[in-house]
């Protein structure tokens, strides 16, 4: 990325005062708008899942790296073991982003850094969201990874002080590495803009990669204790069903433009040509675009990309943007993300003027009217279902997330369940609940046939919340061995078939269920 001329017009262009009193403004709304939707909305399943790993801190969990339950365990301790407090690091997150990228871009052009800044300010999702998932940490250390890569390359002779920042690079990339997976395609973007752009200085590359192995031996290491979790679920477990289908990447392409918003799209569609010219000068800004939009442009063919798959590459896109645009069209970009982003505010303050009648009545709002009474009346739900001497249980990770949540008791998972956040297999031994009586909440009649076997008794219970019935199969007398034959057996086949190439230290579950780090069979 090579440092414009300061005289010329592209960084002359335009008023600056303009562009910092718009940034002071976004930066400042979108926060108190996070801020009151992080108080007010209801923790979400996969926010109470996350929830638990920061109760139980550990090196690693099933289905990620450690860092948000890291995150979590921090917030509970500073400030509480309360909803906001949780969500704090997500509310501040495009603060922490934006400060990343003006560190990144500022000795390049100030003009232009906070023009990225702002435009990726604007953007809709950063507005509105406000949930902690493992995408917040992998974006923040995946911002700072690139702010320190781009100032080690800004020096023109590799001394201390760019080995120095290659070093530092390195460890925020291990750092965003234990965040979240996704940290690879960083990395990959690292090495393709090396191999093209600047061999020469393989040494700094080196010194990077070196610089965040530690990160990588860390989670190695929780792996090969825990029966290859995080392999398993992300190589093996979540994609024995995915098919190639041209609608894959056709959906990426669409989310692909929202995340953009169209108004973007049409002026970097007009504007193509100073985008290619753009992408010649900054190499490395180019890279971080085009690199893991074409991976998982790759990937989209067999599996659905989601919104939060490309998170950590987002802002880069906008950073390309301000520096291949004319001020003019930066402030279209801007106006148009601003009134796409409205459009967004306004429907959801629309939807929090309803009432609770409104969403049991209205389409399509009723469709989610029971998970809506299950996320704000859960105390409510609880109470009717709770009795001395009976544990609570429900039938998938989500509600049993959200009712352990609010008692702040951990809920186990009754069945096999799905591939999906399967942390109980480390945290439950269901042979503490032997001879036990236990009711399996769930939102749907139950067939008792299918519990029969596990108890000496079973029975339907049945509580009315808000117009919305929910249901728990209560069984007498628990009886373990059955359990552990049938469901635990059947976890073991579908979940832990682990390849005999992994080397194991140890594994819960499998120690667990046959008293072994292998089973047999």
């Amino acid at each position: 990325m090579t440092h414009p001329n300061p005289q010329s017009p592209a960084t002359q262009a335009g008023d600056s005062k303009n562009v910092y009193r718009w940034l002071l403004w976004a930066g400042a709304a979108s926060l108190l708008l996070r801020f009151w939707l992080a108080v007010s909305f209801p923790i979400t399943g996969d926010e109470a899942f996350f929830y638990w790993w920061g109760v139980f801190p550990d090196w690693g969990y099933y289905d990620h790296p450690p860092m948000v339950g890291w995150v979590i365990a921090l917030m509970r301790e500073l400030l509480g073991d309360t909803v906001w407090a949780v969500r704090l690091p997500a509310v501040f997150l495009p603060l922490i982003v934006g400060w990343g990228l003006w560190l990144a871009l500022k000795p390049f052009d100030r003009v232009r850094a906070a023009w990225a800044v702002l435009l990726f300010w604007l953007a809709p999702s950063n507005w509105l969201l406000m949930l902690i998932t493992t995408d917040i940490p992998l974006m923040a250390w995946s911002v700072f990874s690139v702010a320190a890569l781009m100032r080690a390359e800004r020096r023109e002779v590799l001394d201390r002080r760019a080995y120095a920042l290659y070093a530092l690079s390195g460890v925020l990339l291990g750092c965003a590495f234990l965040s979240k997976y996704f940290a690879v395609v960083l990395g990959l973007t690292y090495l393709v803009y090396f191999v093209l752009y600047r061999r020469p200085r393989w040494t700094g590359l080196l010194l990077l990669v070196l610089c965040a192995v530690p990160a990588a031996l860390v989670n190695i290491d929780y792996n090969m204790s825990h029966g290859w979790a995080n392999i398993m679920f992300n190589v093996y477990n979540r994609n024995t069903d995915e098919v190639l289908a041209w609608s894959k990447p056709v959906t990426y392409l669409g989310m692909m433009f929202y995340l953009v918003t169209p108004v973007v799209a049409w002026v970097a569609w007009r504007q193509r040509k100073a985008l290619s010219a753009a992408a010649r000068q900054h190499r490395l800004l180019a890279c971080l675009v085009l690199v893991p939009f074409l991976f998982f442009l790759f990937l989209a063919a067999k599996k659905v990309i989601g919104l939060h798959w490309v998170l950590s590459f987002y802002p880069f896109g906008f950073a390309f943007l301000a520096f291949a645009l004319a001020p003019r069209q930066l402030a279209t970009c801007a106006k148009g993300l601003a009134l796409f982003t409205a459009l967004h505010v306004l429907v959801v303050a629309g939807l929090y003027t309803t009432k609770l009648e409104t969403w049991r009545t209205v389409k399509p709002l009723s469709r989610i009217y029971p998970q809506v009474i299950r996320s704000y009346q859960t105390a409510q739900i609880l109470d009717k279902l709770s009795s001395p001497g009976v544990v609570l249980m429900a039938d998938a990770y989500t509600p049993a997330s959200i009712y352990g949540f609010e008692r702040r008791v951990y809920m186990p998972v009754f069945g096999v369940g799905r591939f999906h956040a399967r942390q109980d297999d480390m945290l439950v031994d269901f042979s503490v609940y032997q001879g036990k009586t236990i009711r399996v909440i769930m939102m749907s009649p139950p067939d008792l046939a299918a519990y029969a076997s596990y108890f000496d008794a079973v029975q339907t219970v049945k509580i009315t919340q808000s117009g919305v019935d929910f249901y728990a199969v209560e069984g007498t007398r628990f009886n373990y061995e059955a359990y552990r034959v049938q469901v635990l057996g059947d976890i073991y086949k579908r979940f832990y078939n682990i390849p005999s190439f992994l080397p194991m230290t140890g594994c819960p579950f499998c120690e667990r269920y046959c008293g072994k780090v292998r089973c047999p069979g």
